[in-house]
């Protein structure tokens, strides 16, 4: 029987999704698995840093009240190489060797660099032949003070954070856990990835997709599976990913045909939040809330599918991170054209470029929601409005350039 569905906009579907309310939990992990995870606290310095002085050069220390009436000879005390210390003190006259990093005694006041001094005839000294503008030592505390921030709350880690955390003995951070996501493709249509393509069968092309996709965002998909058209065994694998997941991904069965079982179980959901929205391509965009979980029911289409997650899945799981969404929202101008008209508003996959200070958007090969070989090579999408005329090369848009290309 064929239902009927009130479509909502892109932008009151959003707004739905926006609206649901997130538990964020954290953990702490190792530093040495904590690239790109998101800091649930404040980290501080547990000391200077520097937290020693340190040569800026390779060269020679000296005292302060040395440092006058150039060329003159210096009596070298010693040697101090990267890792060692000295505390024998210094004297009107003397100077020590000294490596780049290496730790400078407390009462030099100035490196001098080697390229600034001479051999001495006297092979216990050297020859200084004039000074420098600046001391070239790094005091204690420079960069950072004991206490300061270090890395703050909600930032991501990247490799510089890590090298950061490490400069202070850090070995564990707290950062937010990742949403755990499961997956579930339905269609009698699909085939096995080991099995023979055959007349009538598509081979799963959407899971891999979706799993790449949740975890560029910052999701965790621990589940995946795809099910044939039976009602019995869509509703128990709902049911049971639901109990252990935050969000449960499907693609297909949302439709209104006799086999669209997703369709069938959003509408008996706790919270139907749409079953249409006034988008090409993915009008049959799905989204109902079970037992605390979101349902997120994209299109079997490929195109629609990957449309869907980026206008409503990746910010979500972002959210989840306590992260903006790195989708960016321009202004643009259609580059080339687009002759198709259309009842609802086209998300349309598009190239991009940015020159003269804007930004032109090429629409990217064939765009019907089933299409997938632009997928690949998509960097944006551009809105082109419903209207009963094509929309004109030169006209101004809204587009979105997307984040992993």
């Amino acid at each position: 029987m064929l239902t009927r569905r009130t479509p909502i906009s892109v932008a009151d579907a959003q707004k739905k999704i926006n609206a649901i309310p997130l538990k964020t939990e954290t953990e702490v992990v190792a530093l040495t698995s904590a690239n790109h995870r998101i800091l649930a606290e404040d980290v501080h310095a547990p000391y200077d840093y520097p937290h020693f002085r340190r040569a800026g050069m390779d060269g020679y220390a000296i005292l302060a009240s040395d440092d006058h009436d150039y060329p003159r000879e210096f009596t070298v005390r010693g040697e101090i190489q990267a890792g060692a210390t000295w505390d024998t003190p210094l004297h009107s006259g003397d100077a020590v060797r000294i490596m780049t990093g290496a730790y400078v005694p407390e009462d030099a006041g100035k490196v001098i660099r080697i390229e600034k001094t001479r051999p001495a005839d006297d092979q216990a000294k050297v020859q200084i032949i004039t000074t420098e503008e600046k001391s070239n030592i790094t005091e204690a505390g420079t960069d950072v003070k004991d206490g300061d921030v270090i890395l703050p709350k909600n930032q991501e880690i990247n490799p510089g954070g890590l090298a950061v955390l490490t400069a202070f003995g850090v070995q564990t951070v707290k950062v937010y856990k990742k949403p755990r996501i499961a997956i579930i493709a339905t269609g009698t249509e699909l085939l096995a990835a080991n099995d023979q393509i055959e007349p009538g069968k598509i081979f799963n092309s959407n899971g891999i997709m979706l799993k790449n996709l949740v975890e560029e965002t910052g999701g965790v998909v621990d589940f995946e599976t795809q099910l044939p058209d039976d009602a019995a065994l869509i509703k128990q694998t709902l049911e049971e990913q639901m109990a252990t997941h935050e969000i449960v991904i499907t693609d297909g069965g949302v439709s209104v045909g006799d086999f669209d079982y997703i369709g069938d179980e959003a509408r008996k959901a706790d919270q139907l939040l749409f079953n249409k929205i006034k988008q090409r391509p993915g009008s049959v965009t799905t989204a109902f809330v079970q037992n605390n979980t979101l349902v997120m029911a994209l299109s079997g289409n490929p195109g629609a599918c990957f449309t869907g997650f980026y206008l409503y899945m990746e910010p979500l799981i972002r959210r989840y991170q306590h992260q903006a969404s790195r989708i960016k929202h321009v202004r643009a101008v259609l580059a080339a054209p687009y002759n198709k008209t259309n009842g609802f508003d086209r998300y349309l996959r598009c190239t991009y470029e940015f020159k003269n200070n804007q930004f032109y958007v090429y629409p990217n090969g064939i765009n019907r929601s089933g299409s997938l070989a632009n997928l690949q090579t998509t960097t944006c999408l551009a809105l082109i409005p419903h209207s009963t005329t094509p929309m004109k090369v030169g006209t101004e848009t809204d587009a979105w350039l997307l984040p992993f290309k």
